[in-house]
């Protein structure tokens, strides 16, 4: 399926403006996002990801979120931060430890937080729900889309399809990131990811 085309259609049956429940991990991946679909929605960005380990890189990423959409100012977005705790992502973890990134460990760690984002949509009365995670080539857009819309039957919120990395998604982040200044990391968060990132700098060294 081609899910930015998908969700082309959704936005073009789009009444009105509907409220939409972002899940977002960074705020160079927010950028070219809301760049995308900001004007089709009133967002409001959650930023729910127990996956980064490190507290200081959580409140590092958040604060650079809260900075940008400050910048933006934009009355139609929010920042809503969610709870942090390591240990949700510790838990579905367990017994993936060394799973390479795109692996079984990242679709459960996709599953964790898209269904946080859907359940806090439908308890805040959101009519859409999506995450941002698509954006980055190091992440698989098809269990990103399939997960939504298995959620779709188990939440009420609809799922906002996407694969925020077409039409020069992730190129226009980037550029983004520059033009505002924001701090870009090179590893999804987690410990494990971190530690694949320092492995492949050291053997590109040596």
């Amino acid at each position: 399926m081609n899910y930015d085309l998908e969700m082309e259609k959704q936005i073009n049956n789009l009444k009105g403006k509907p409220k939409l429940l972002l899940h977002a991990c960074c705020a160079p991946c927010s950028s070219a996002v809301l760049e995308r679909i900001a004007k089709y929605f009133d967002i409001t960005i959650l930023y729910y990801n127990p996956n980064i380990t490190e507290k200081e890189e959580y409140e590092k990423r958040l604060h650079e979120i809260e900075k940008f959409i400050k910048e933006l100012n934009l009355d139609n977005i929010k920042v809503l931060p969610g709870r942090y705790n390591p240990e949700e992502f510790f838990s579905i973890a367990t017994g993936l430890e060394q799973e390479k990134e795109r692996g079984k460990r990242c679709y459960k760690c996709y599953k964790l937080r898209l269904e946080e984002t859907a359940k806090i949509a439908e308890e805040e009365n959101f009519d859409y729900f999506t995450t941002t995670l698509s954006i980055s080539p190091y992440k698989n857009s098809t269990w990103l889309n399939e997960i939504g819309e298995d959620l779709n039957k188990k939440y009420l919120p609809t799922y906002l399809y996407a694969d925020f990395k077409k039409k020069n998604g992730y190129k226009r982040s980037i550029e983004l990131s520059k033009e505002y200044h924001l701090y870009r990391q090179d590893y999804c968060g987690c410990i494990y990811s971190k530690k694949e990132r320092e492995l492949a700098k050291a053997e590109h060294i040596s």
